[in-house]
């Protein structure tokens, strides 16, 4: 077993746990079902805990570590052209989105009846987005670091830890190499350095279970939604697929062949084991430790992924905004809406900052579509009605559109790596 490669034994995890439950959903009883689905979910739901139990550490200790290891000088112009990267991609995806979406022209028929099972969710999201203002979110960003680490929110603990890394450099840099101070801090950044290495063999271990684990979580969500997804929602499946695929298989190998100058399929088959991940997770954190491991084998020092990686899982959502647009033309299509220039730029604005920070909101892109649909001046009623059939169909796109998302992140630090002499020697980015 162990001669097979990983991806390998993931993909036949995948394909089996996906044929078993789509042939439960379509040729079994409801009762057979559920009663699969509460055999082997445990089996999925341990993978996911074990990624997301390492994830935080794995965050904090990597971006402090990241932060620190750069000049200062140095690390403002990398971590810029990351931010710029990201905010630039995002923005192309929400255009290219809408684009899209007016070209498939999506719509549904017997859509209340379809969105009814789901409307008690939708009412509960609408109801949580009501209170999320930009205020609220700008001081949420400053928050008691160890309680946002023990609550699960991720971008208080980054602003945490960024700061903290380029407060240990500004000492390392401006004191005396020899003195008291910028030697303790050192031993810190050193012992920091130290955990991000143990939270990384951590993940080794986790590793060797992903076969099971994906083979759980495929038969699960096929088994649950699996004819019901591929039937009445096929053309909404079928918008947001082909965005999805454009950007990992066009967009992202355009921008590796323009800013690498080498074949950008050989580059993306090096990052399958983390887009393969992202897939069947559904988490862009969860797949943060895989990431860490493809950039470490394509040579990328871990001063940089330290700081891209985790910024990018909460911050680039390229998927998400491919995604979006497509509900909101649904919207459009369903109530006789006619979008004029201004609210299509202000869906594309609202699209792209809606989606910082977006995997740290409970109800990810489905949260988001809420607001979305809210600030175009929707009525509550319609609001909920397209919110409810993306509750219904959420499980599948959310699938293609974290792998998205995870693509862009690792493609970002590739390129970035590459154009700034942040590449090593290939395997040996985990001791760099």
């Amino acid at each position: 077993m162990k001669k097979i490669p990983l991806v390998v034994k993931i993909l036949i995890g995948f394909v089996l746990g996906t044929s078993i439950g789509l042939y439960l959903s379509a040729f079994c009883g409801e009762d057979t079902v559920r009663k699969t689905i509460s055999c082997v979910s445990p089996f999925g739901s341990v993978l996911v805990a074990m990624l997301k139990a390492v994830v935080y550490p794995i965050i904090l200790f990597s971006l402090i570590a990241g932060a620190a290891s750069l000049p200062l000088k140095r690390s403002g112009k990398v971590g810029g052209t990351v931010m710029a990267w990201y905010f630039i991609t995002s923005l192309f995806a929400t255009l290219f989105g809408v684009v899209l979406a007016y070209m498939l022209n999506p719509s549904i028929s017997g859509a209340a009846d379809l969105a009814a099972a789901n409307m008690a969710g939708a009412g509960a999201i609408s109801g949580g987005a009501a209170s999320g203002t930009l205020g609220a979110f700008i001081t949420g960003l400053f928050q008691n670091p160890f309680a946002a680490l023990a609550s699960g929110q991720f971008l208080p603990v980054i602003v945490f830890a960024i700061a903290f890394g380029l407060a240990a450099r500004s000492i390392m840099d401006r004191l005396p190499e020899n003195s008291e101070a910028a030697n303790g801090v050192r031993i810190l950044v050193k012992a920091v350095e130290g955990a991000q290495h143990i939270s990384f063999r951590l993940i080794d271990w986790v590793v060797c279970y992903f076969p099971i684990g994906v083979f759980a979580l495929s038969l699960t969500n096929f088994a649950a939604n699996g004819t019901l997804l591929f039937g009445p929602y096929l053309r909404i499946t079928g918008c947001v697929i082909v965005g999805v695929f454009s950007m990992i298989f066009l967009i992202y190998p355009l921008a590796i062949l323009i800013f690498c100058r080498e074949n950008p399929y050989k580059v993306l088959f090096r990052m399958k084991d983390a887009m393969l991940t992202a897939f069947v997770t559904r988490s862009s954190a969860a797949t943060l430790p895989v990431s860490f491991r493809v950039m470490d084998n394509l040579g990328v020092d871990r001063a940089l992924s330290g700081f891209s990686l985790p910024m990018g899982a909460t911050v680039n959502m390229d998927g998400v905004c491919v995604h979006l647009p497509v509900f909101v033309i649904l919207a459009a299509n369903m109530f006789g809406h006619e979008l004029t220039m201004l609210q299509i730029a202000t869906l594309c604005l609202s699209i792209m900052f809606a989606s910082i920070g977006a995997g740290g909101i409970p109800g990810g892109s489905v949260f988001l579509l809420f607001m979305v649909l809210e600030n175009l001046g929707l009525p509550a009623d319609q609001v909920t009605l397209v919110v409810a059939l993306a509750l219904g169909i959420n499980p599948i796109l959310d699938m293609f559109e974290t792998c998205c998302n995870v693509t862009g992140d690792n493609v970002c630090t590739y390129v970035v790596a590459r154009n700034n002499a942040l590449l090593v020697k290939p395997g040996a980015g985990s001791e760099g």
